[in-house]
């Protein structure tokens, strides 16, 4: 895939984590601005969640019809402007409202990098696509909180919905005048056949399971998201400006993982990796948990199985989005949106847990991502049971 295709398909899929992870160091001080706690503030992470699972539903068909172009134009202007929205919101409802429209915007972006790569890649290449693509979005778990932390000292959390803004109308131009239409005009199928096509994708055991395998693999990394600010900035004291050195340390490596996942590709297919990587990331959430319940008084025996949880998921998306893509090249679009929804619909379950399961300790997410390693093993041998994949 050419170097600039992917830089811009990078670009779009940074705009969810740049809009989840930017704002996390200013959670304490959106609470004491909205006057409440630092629980409803996380409301504002599950409302984006809900925007992204049900937004990709309606993106999905559109980019099967109209092409990849339009819709994602369309969304990149609704996530600039609902960034503005966030970074005027006088209350918390107002702000909640906004979050949810600026996930609308970014969900498109979303739908089509997963089309666009299916359009243009074999399933091993796309394998390969989707870990160079984690390089690319993985600068923005590294830098995000960083530069969040360093915006709220500079000018308050409403500046780092402004950068939000100002970000995206920039991208609106990278899009515009570097991203051709890749959709074939013999490949359009008509909106009424949506429902159909998103029966016919449920009641397919090999998309499914692979789908949720990688579903459940990401929702653990977010349960890590909406957990990890009380854990790092309240629990043991790390100043806000600070936080994104550790948050960053985790995205490093999972920046580090995508890149060696793209190298094992080279000897073994994807639908093999995946069978073993899942056992990883179950081993590394329970070596989480086990550390949780020691309840250490330092945050550094935690930061170890944080680091592993984390980084090797970066072995598991890219495999199963792309075992579950396969096959799927006369509806890109719709089995994108439906593999991002069943995603953020368990992201948003998880990290609403977390919210719910606390206690003080970080019991709540380390529960809540090794409960994902065991479904993620689940879903791998359910998904290899199933077989019908030949690569």
């Amino acid at each position: 895939m050419p170097l600039k295709i992917l830089l811009i398909l990078g670009g779009l899929s940074a705009f969810g984590p740049l809009a989840i992870d930017l704002y996390l160091p200013a959670f304490p001080a959106m609470a004491t601005a909205f006057g409440t706690d630092i629980e409803h503030i996380q409301l504002s992470m599950s409302v984006y969640f809900l925007g992204l699972a049900s937004g990709q539903l309606f993106y999905g068909p559109i980019a099967d019809r109209y092409g990849r172009r339009k819709p994602l134009m369309f969304g990149i202007a609704l996530f600039c402007l609902a960034s503005l929205a966030c970074a005027l919101a006088p209350t918390l409802e107002w702000l909640l409202a906004a979050r949810f429209a600026q996930a609308l915007g970014g969900c498109a972006g979303m739908v089509v990098t997963r089309a666009v790569v299916r359009d243009l890649c074999k399933p091993i290449d796309a394998a390969k696509a989707f870990s160079q693509l984690m390089l690319v979005m993985g600068v923005a778990p590294i830098l995000a909180p960083l530069a969040g932390g360093w915006l709220l000292k500079l000018g308050g959390w409403p500046s780092i919905f402004l950068f939000l803004t100002l970000f995206s109308g920039l991208f609106a131009f990278a899009v515009y005048f570097g991203l051709r239409e890749t959709l074939s005009l013999h490949e359009r199928p008509a909106l009424s056949t949506a429902l159909g096509r998103y029966r016919g994708l449920l009641r397919e055991p090999v998309f499914m399971y692979h789908a949720l395998t990688g579903g459940i693999a990401i929702a653990g990394m977010f349960a890590y998201i909406a957990g990890s600010p009380f854990i790092i900035i309240e629990l043991y004291g790390i100043a806000p400006e600070h936080f994104g050195w550790f948050f960053g340390a985790n995205a490093a490596g999972f920046i580090l993982f995508a890149q060696f996942n793209s190298k094992m590709l080279r000897r073994r297919p994807p639908v093999k990796l995946l069978q073993r990587t899942s056992l990883i990331y179950l081993l590394c959430t329970f070596w989480l948990l086990g550390t949780a319940l020691w309840q250490p008084e330092s945050l550094w025996p935690l930061m170890l199985p944080l680091f592993g949880s984390v980084a090797v998921i970066a072995l598991v998306l890219p495999n199963s989005s792309a075992c579950a893509m396969a096959g799927h090249g006369h509806q890109a679009g719709v089995a994108s949106a439906l593999m991002g929804t069943m995603q953020f619909v368990i992201a948003g379950i998880t990290s609403a847990l977390v919210g719910l399961l606390h206690n003080g300790t970080a019991l709540p997410m380390a529960g809540v991502m090794a409960g994902c390693g065991v479904l993620v093993v689940v879903m791998a041998r359910q998904a290899r049971r199933a077989g019908g994949l030949n690569f």
